[in-house]
């Protein structure tokens, strides 16, 4: 029997680049955390003056953006803290990483000269400042690209086509898009670009001193890659912006090693020098990897900034709504995914309004009110939301004649206002009505066989108990919430195998059989609320799509 044991005393870091900090997370050999650590961008670096990360362009609607330059401070800085608390990089043979998905930079003509000779005595802020042709990134929650997502759509054919080619239609977040932008607003910007990198391959750049190519999964996230192929679709490229191909590199699987760690980081940090950086990729391929997702019938839910949900599948169906990305531990399925704009932060609005800024008297108030609210449903929008493709606004409808059982006769009355306790659970079960009803549209599992959550609401049981009644099945968790940098270590490992190998071997042949006696296992949070409450789930949701359906024809941006 082939050993595909790691090698023992040896460590796997994985990286988190998401919307609001940077994490860390070490596995060791047998894939147990050994180490974390933190940088969260508002609080540990000010002076960028963010707010949950980003900056918020109130003279362009949509416009939501970071500072590049923070996103290398803050990894800067979290090795700093590392090293400051003794850790060992001696011991890592292999670092990868997570990204936000979509987010780009925009590497200034000349700029692979000044990354390939950094000087280990600086830090990498003091010397990278100018080296972007575009100062500060869009990220994955702007919505300024409403026309050039129209405008790629029709040129090659429509939104199902492009669907077809790239795995998804054409969205206001995507680097397409994206790219298509600041080539129309900032042509000067864009000609002076030698390389456009996603978050994460920029981040692997700074690990390997050189241009990272992006991996195949976060590529799909583009509006650019062609979904079967797995290369540039050159029929997008052209309808985005000339000379693009070149700008981007070459795509390569997520598994493959981007190259030895920099000399920089060998020399400041005192890494080996045969460290090995895997391809960095996006946070939720990255999270489906640390959570171990591999059945069909299981469905991941992730709750943080954003809310997305999440699956595997043997075959890419075009649709119209929801994301296909190739499986980033496989090398033929894919993953799929619905994504949500208003998570955490419009979570975090209706406690502070509604109570007392703590979530304790938040879990009061799901506790103390009734599953079914009663049949008030709310709609809460703090940004432009992705799914459905609604903007800024709060929505409040009460059922009237619902009994529970029928929708014969029910009307709906919208009001401006409910009581707190009932704002509350409206607005936790509006997500998960809507995650259920737009995952069933999409073709996902219904009921899922599991639910494993993750993000930081997860450790949240009274918003997990919402989940397990709404779907129908057992809610699990795993050890840590943050999946995608314990996904990235895992990764991390798993790119060190293929690469010692010689070739792809299955990510579970390191931790099937003794899955339970790592970090990566499962447990029960919350059991399935009972079949008679599911059901009744089943019409508060028919009827809270016909609501959002008429809101979407009546204010839908695309």
């Amino acid at each position: 029997m082939e050993n595909y044991s790691l090698p023992q005393g040896s460590y796997f870091l994985g990286f988190d680049s998401s919307t609001q900090s940077l994490k860390a997370t070490v596995l060791d050999a047998s894939l147990n955390i050994v180490a974390k650590e933190i940088v969260n961008f508002d609080s540990g670096l000010p002076h960028y003056n963010t707010k949950d990360g980003v900056h918020r362009d109130p003279s362009v609607n949509g416009r939501i953006v970071s500072p590049t330059i923070m996103w290398v401070e803050a990894l800067d800085l979290i090795l700093h803290r590392l090293q400051k608390s003794n850790f060992d990089f001696g011991k890592v043979v292999a670092v990868s990483g997570s990204g936000q998905q979509h987010g780009s930079v925009y590497w200034k003509n000349g700029s692979s000269e000044l990354l390939s000779s950094l000087d280990p005595k600086k830090t990498m802020v003091s010397q990278l400042g100018d080296s972007f042709s575009v100062k500060e990134s869009p990220i994955w929650m702007d919505s300024s690209t409403t026309e050039q997502c129209k405008a790629i759509e029709k040129a090659v054919g429509g939104a199902l086509e492009l669907s077809k080619l790239t795995g998804s239609r054409a969205y206001e977040r995507f680097t397409g898009p994206q790219i298509r932008r600041i080539f129309e607003t900032q042509t000067e910007a864009y000609e002076n670009t030698e390389r456009i990198s996603l978050v994460s391959s920029f981040m692997a750049s700074l690990l390997v001193g050189s241009y990272a190519c992006i991996d195949q999964t976060d590529g799909a996230g583009m509006n650019l890659m062609d979904i079967k192929e797995r290369d540039w679709s050159k029929t997008v490229l052209e309808v985005t912006a000339p000379g693009l191909e070149k700008k981007l590199g070459k795509l390569v699987p997520a598994y493959a090693v981007a190259g030895s760690i920099a000399p920089y980081f060998v020399e400041r940090y005192h890494f080996d020098k045969n460290c090995l950086i895997v391809q960095w990729s996006g946070d939720n391929p990255n999270s489906l990897a640390g959570l171990t997702l591999n059945s069909p019938g299981d469905l991941a839910i992730s709750l943080g900034t954003s809310d997305t949900v999440f699956g595997i599948t043997a075959e890419h169906k075009p649709c119209l709504e929801g994301h296909v990305f190739p499986n980033p531990v496989d090398i033929k399925g894919y993953m799929v995914m619905l994504c949500y704009k208003n998570g955490s932060l419009t979570r975090e609005d209706i406690r502070n309004k509604c109570a007392d800024k703590s979530w304790d008297v938040f879990n009061s108030f799901l506790q103390q009110t009734q599953p079914l609210n009663g049949g008030k449903l709310g709609f809460y929008y703090k940004d432009h939301e992705i799914t459905p493709p609604l903007p800024v606004g709060y929505h409040r409808y009460v059922l009237e004649n619902f009994n529970e059982n029928t929708l014969d006769g029910v009307k709906e009355r919208e009001v401006t206002e409910f009581d707190a306790a009932s704002e509350v659970r409206a607005l936790v079960e509006g997500q998960f009505l809507s995650m259920r009803a737009h995952a069933e549209r999409f073709g996902m599992p219904s009921p899922p066989k599991r639910i494993i959550a993750t993000g930081g609401a997860s450790a949240n049981n009274s918003i997990l108990s919402s989940a397990a009644s709404i779907f129908g099945c057992n809610v699990y968790k795993i050890e840590s919430s943050d999946s995608a940098s314990m996904g990235a270590a895992l990764r991390a490992a798993h790119g060190w195998l293929c690469n010692e190998k010689g070739n792809f071997v299955p990510i579970s042949c390191m931790y099937i059989d003794k899955l339970q006696e790592t970090s990566l296992k499962c447990t029960l949070a919350v059991a399935a609320g009972d079949e008679g409450l599911t059901s009744k789930y089943g019409l508060l949701m028919k009827k809270r799509a016909e609501i959002e359906n008429g809101l979407v024809q009546k204010l839908g941006r695309m």
